[in-house]
């Protein structure tokens, strides 16, 4: 019976192995996102990792993150600074309806549904391209065109994905203290774990014959 217990095969420490992964994956994410243009490289890579913890085909940790992050840096980063510059420019617009121009007008209503609209798109868009360009080869205009289509396609596993990301934050913050040692100390990377689970059953659907399985998502 003790043996079973301290085998490291068993499922208690293999989860156990998988969050101490998600620790050296956090500090990882925090140290190379500090730049703030590297942010996008630096997602991916941990995507790249928790998405090989889900399927339980765990690798060197440290190596594996920068794998993905070199191979990764120029795409990511591009579909990072785009994504960055569509945020701030809705934002702004956002904020300047919302805000600045109170008079209730035609206009003003229009253009919030608008930019509320086009929010939401760069959300939902934001939330897939990160973990398929860990996942899958393809050009930036292709990975952000599947990553709208996906997010629609699968909406809700999307709503589920921003219930996780905004969710758990928000209950750690105003009604559950208990969880804000376990964000300290995991943060991001804890909830790219989570939503690991359902962007591997996303992604299985456009997987290519398992001989094909390096090629693009087309």
């Amino acid at each position: 019976m003790l043996s079973g217990i301290f085998n490291y095969d068993n499922p208690i420490w293999r989860f156990m192995g998988k969050f101490c992964d998600i620790l050296i994956l956090n500090v990882l994410w925090i140290v190379l996102s500090i730049p703030i243009v590297t942010i996008g490289a630096s997602t991916t890579a941990v995507y790249y990792v928790t998405l090989k913890l889900v399927r339980d085909e765990e690798g060197p940790t440290i190596r594996s993150f920068f794998k993905s992050f070199k191979e990764n840096f120029k795409q990511s980063t591009a579909i990072w600074l785009i994504l960055l510059a569509a945020g701030a420019l809705t934002g702004f617009d956002l904020y300047f309806f919302l805000f600045l121009q109170r008079e209730p007008s035609m206009l003003r209503t229009v253009m919030l549904a608008i930019f509320g609209a086009f929010a939401m798109i760069v959300i939902l868009t934001g939330l897939y391209v990160f973990p398929l360009q860990a996942r899958f080869y393809n050009p930036v205009k292709r990975t952000l065109f599947n990553g709208f289509f996906m997010s629609v396609r699968h909406m809700f596993h999307s709503v589920a994905i921003l219930l996780i990301d905004i969710g758990l934050p928000l209950a750690a913050i105003f009604a559950l203290p208990l969880l804000q040692p376990l964000l300290f100390l995991f943060g991001f990377p804890m909830l790219a774990f989570f939503n690991s689970y359902m962007f591997v059953r996303i992604f299985d659907n456009y997987m290519p014959p398992e001989e094909e399985a390096e090629h693009p998502l087309e």
